[in-house]
């Protein structure tokens, strides 16, 4: 009783120091979820994806640039001591008496402060360049976010896709199946020949190898998923979504202006050319003076009339440091800033016409999709009429086995068909607001 009133306390306190720390919790994240929705799994992607809280912790070390960069406007304080001998030192003879100047053994501690006057705006923009840095990181924290959640929402749907499909595939394997029973029956009783036998087994055992296809299908797309999310085991996830989303926006020159102010590239690009023109701005001042100041207070000896006694000191001081040559380092310097500035204008130019491109593409392809779905409604309507009639006729002796097989698989191949239309829909249809700047956080 004793025992495990003490390893109750350790359990309860190992569960705390696991939740306190992110990144291991991260990797050991078990959900076990009835039903997992769409907005639950970019969540948990966003919080428990490593490249997720690699982007984060990227971010926090930008941010600590930006104090790094900061440490110029304040005074830099040191502390020293240590100790030195010298001989010969210098020394004058009294009647016969030598007396010294300084002593062989020599002691200093001191304290010095030490801060940057004016330097010409260097500090400035090193901190300007830091916060630009920051910038970047966050936007491309964002884009890490956002590709991930593109990539789980494909991951979602996928699983919901091969999900359906497995289904239509078992009801084509039903009919099959009955079909196989009837014509074993028919067989029997010399009605039907061995060529109709083997060409349903032949059909469905097709059938049945189109299952265990997408099957394995589903099984890797669901451990995709498991992936993007860091959701643990291997129980089959429970989906709970649809193919019926809310009609996308198609309007091309709205979404092309969206695209240009909120995509992240575009804002990447542009701060990249805005820290390339601090570069430029800190490679030009490096040829610039800088007025140091100074003060120190400390303990030292070697002071008349007792050298070997300890007195304490304190000094001050402006200094002008004034750089002459140094290897022709700033000038060229100077022209790699110009060179990484014209570099990222292209830069900014190319993404900008690569998202202007990539809004049309993708609005042409949302609309391919749409017009899909209304072509395959038709084709199911048509399918499922003529599977009817083809049973139906085949029951009466009116129509053969393979006219039978063919429009029960027509039929399959229909619903799966307007399935496919209806999933590349929806992934256009997150295709189009992706390329428009939304970072699809629902």
């Amino acid at each position: 009783m004793k025992k495990s009133k003490t390893i109750v306390p350790l359990i309860m306190l190992a569960a705390g120091l696991l939740s306190a720390q992110p990144g291991l919790a991260a990797n050991n994240i078990s959900i076990a979820l009835e039903s997992l929705t769409l907005d639950e799994a970019l969540r948990l992607t966003r919080e428990h994806n490593p490249k997720a809280l690699q982007a984060s912790e990227e971010v926090k070390a930008a941010d600590a640039k930006i104090t790094e960069g900061r440490s110029g406007y304040y005074p830099h304080l040191s502390a020293k001591a240590g100790y030195r001998y010298m001989d010969p030192v210098s020394e004058l003879s009294f009647g016969g008496v030598p007396l010294k100047f300084m002593p062989n053994d020599n002691y200093d501690a001191r304290i010095t402060a030490e801060m940057m006057i004016y330097d010409f705006g260097r500090t400035g923009r090193s901190v300007d360049l830091a916060v630009s840095g920051k910038n970047a990181a966050g936007i491309r924290q964002d884009m890490t976010v956002r590709d991930l959640s593109l990539a789980t929402v494909r991951a979602f749907y996928s699983v919901m896709f091969l999900q359906e499909a497995v289904k239509v595939q078992e009801r084509e394997i039903v009919a099959l199946q009955k079909n196989l029973d009837q014509m074993q029956k028919r067989y029997k009783e010399g009605v039907a020949t061995r060529f109709d036998l083997l060409t349903t087994q032949v059909r469905l055992a097709t059938a049945g190898n189109r299952k265990i296809d997408l099957q394995t299908q589903l099984d890797n797309q669901e451990i995709s998923l498991r992936r993007l999310c860091g959701l643990k085991g291997e129980n089959k996830l429970k989906l709970k979504g649809s193919f019926e989303i809310s009609a996308a926006d198609m309007d091309g020159s709205r979404l092309v202006a969206s695209a240009l102010e909120q995509r992240p590239e575009v804002m990447l690009a542009r701060e990249n050319f805005r820290a390339a023109s601090y570069r430029k701005s800190m490679s030009a001042k490096e040829g610039m003076p800088r007025i140091v100041g100074s003060a120190s207070w400390g303990t030292t000896n070697g002071y008349v009339p007792d050298i070997n006694e300890m007195r304490t000191n304190v000094s001050a001081g402006v200094e002008l440091r004034v750089p002459i040559f140094n290897g022709f380092r700033t000038s060229a310097s100077t022209r790699e800033a110009a060179a990484m500035m014209r570099s990222a204008e292209q830069e900014r130019i190319d993404t900008e016409d690569l998202v202007q491109a990539e809004v049309r593409q993708s609005v042409n392809s949302l609309k391919t999709s749409i017009e899909k779905i209304e072509t395959t409604k038709m084709q199911v309507a048509q399918a499922e009429l003529a599977a009817q009639h083809a049973r139906a006729r085949y029951q009466n002796g009116l129509a053969t086995t393979l006219d039978l097989l063919n429009a029960e698989n027509s039929l399959a191949e229909a619903e799966l068909a307007q399935l496919q239309a209806r999933y590349e829909y929806v992934l256009n249809a997150y295709s189009v607001r992706r390329a428009a700047g939304d970072l699809i956080r629902q």
